[in-house]
């Protein structure tokens, strides 16, 4: 394929491919994912295994604004850790909390492991569902002190988190 058709088939001027192909200019990567898909390929990242690394899927939860969270912030259940302050406390618990201080992320990843990718919603997520289903005694809730896993009331029939 000559420049002139692979600019064509790109959208770009034929100048672009020019300058990509000699070094002088560098390529945007949706344009060189353009370029590839022309020549029947595709980009991929690998890990250091040299293990392909898969997008965000698209239906992973969102938050209260249908916005996608972050790929570095890991979502989790609103009883299984809530962030917060006393700010906090006025607005709608959230179905599924993130952590923002790294520290705080990492000592969940080093207890549960990372996750691959965020979780997909399902039918039964909102917090009162949840705890519904949980069947949680009056008082049960987590008593976390970030010294090992969490531990719940004596008594609690749930049996999420033995301690």
């Amino acid at each position: 394929m000559s420049q002139r058709e692979l600019a064509l088939a790109c959208g770009v001027p034929q100048a672009a491919v020019a300058q990509a192909e000699s070094g002088r200019r560098g390529l945007p990567v949706d344009l060189l994912a353009r370029a590839a898909a022309v020549a029947g390929l595709r980009l991929a990242l690998l890990d250091a295994g040299g293990h392909e690394v898969a997008p965000m899927a698209d239906g992973t939860v969102r938050d209260q604004g249908r916005r996608r969270f972050p790929a570095h912030q890991d979502t989790r259940y609103s009883e299984e850790g809530w962030w917060h302050g006393r700010e906090r406390y006025s607005r709608p618990e959230p179905w599924y909390p993130f952590d923002r201080d790294r520290d705080v992320r990492d000592a969940f990843r080093r207890r549960a492991g990372t996750p691959a990718d965020h979780q997909v919603p399902r039918p039964g997520d909102a917090p009162e569902d949840r705890r519904a289903a949980l069947r949680l005694p009056a008082g049960c809730a987590e008593l976390e002190d970030w010294q090992g896993p969490p531990r719940h009331v004596d008594g609690c029939p749930c049996g999420c988190d033995p301690c």
